[in-house]
């Protein structure tokens, strides 16, 4: 390091100096439970957005939210278009 410093010390003084971190891939948008062990959650992952849903009766879901099929402000939802659905792994 170029001040010699590392650690928590090192850290707090690059993060002082303006050093840029990694740009993040994956963040947590907003997560909300539905019931004791059910919720969903709204994931960015790389500019895309996906829902997941969990529940202690299997694995998580996964439903990609594609923009060029999200209705308008104002306007009803439309239907899922054919071929989009659950995703899991």
């Amino acid at each position: 390091m170029a001040n010699g410093l590392g650690g928590w010390a090192g850290w707090l003084v690059r993060r002082m100096r303006g050093a840029k971190s990694a740009e993040r891939r994956l963040a947590l948008v907003e997560r909300i439970a539905l019931a004791p062990r059910q919720s969903l959650a709204l994931v960015e992952a790389e500019g895309r957005r996906i829902l997941v849903a969990t529940s202690p009766e299997g694995g998580p879901a996964f439903y990609p939210l594609d923009e060029s099929r999200r209705a308008p402000r104002g306007d009803a939802p439309r239907a899922p278009a054919r071929g989009v659905g659950r995703i899991s792994w």
